[in-house]
């Protein structure tokens, strides 16, 4: 008898689901590669237009985003650019320029895309306020989780986190800036481990959140125990194929 892995548990059918005590009416969820339109190399449930997909197969594959979770108001989508920038989302289905969404507005929803970065969920114990953040190695250093938790308004007990898929430190190789640009953050040396090769670490990204995490007084953080690379049935991984889709992780409150 096959036994099945975590994330065959978690994925009910093209979904991850968060797995967090979050209050009952927010949905947070991230989407898998698994049963859409999309061909290979983005097979097959791309969310993403920037790749060079087809653009009339993801845009069949956001509308069945919307159509499986019942999603009456168009996504907030965003031009993501590894910054710090954060937007409240809005219904109008306009595309904005940001690395993280806020949402104050129950049944709409806000999402981000990855294929390696963390995607970084938050919600009030009320469930009255949710975010989703894009929180690559860029913007986590120039602090767009700080400055979403701090535009959020929220005091730190009364929130509570999932970490979302991301690259696991044994995949993560990078160079010499991006240790740098950590090092004048405290306790980030432990989040990376020296690579083979001269100039270079792993970095664990899951770490590196929490300890930012951590700094702002957030204690209920859940999730960061998956990895993209590792994981390519389920997962885009642009460190592991380069020319690939997207996974979209998204939020909203009923």
């Amino acid at each position: 008898m096959k036994v099945e892995t975590k994330a065959e548990k978690l994925c009910k059918h093209r979904y991850l689901l968060a797995e967090w005590p979050a209050p009952a009416n927010v949905h947070a969820l991230v989407t898998t590669r698994v049963s859409g339109n999309s061909l290979p190399p983005y097979g097959y449930f791309n969310l993403a237009l920037h790749v060079g997909d087809n653009e009339d197969r993801v845009a069949e594959n956001r509308k069945l985003l919307m159509e499986d979770w019942a999603l009456s108001q168009p996504i907030q989508w965003l031009k993501q650019e590894h910054g710090v920038e954060v937007i409240n989302a809005c219904n109008d289905g306009k595309e904005r320029t940001a690395d993280a969404v806020i949402i104050t507005e129950p049944n709409l929803a806000g999402a981000v895309l990855t294929a390696d970065c963390l995607p970084v969920f938050v919600t009030n114990l009320s469930g009255s306020k949710v975010a989703v953040i894009h929180a690559g190695w860029r913007g986590m250093a120039e602090g767009v989780i700080e400055n979403t938790i701090h535009i959020l308004e929220e005091p730190p007990e009364q929130l509570m986190v999932w970490l979302g898929p991301a690259i696991s430190q044994q995949q993560y190789e990078v160079g010499e800036e991006v240790m740098q640009a950590f090092a004048g953050h405290q306790d980030t040396n432990r989040c990376f481990q020296p690579s083979q090769r001269k100039g270079h670490w792993y970095a664990d990204l899951y770490e590196l959140a929490r300890i930012r995490l951590y700094s702002l007084g957030i204690e209920a953080i859940y999730g960061g125990n998956l990895c993209t690379y590792n994981q390519p049935e389920y997962f885009y991984s642009y460190r592991r194929e380069n020319q690939t889709g997207r996974m979209a992780s998204v939020i909203w409150f009923a």
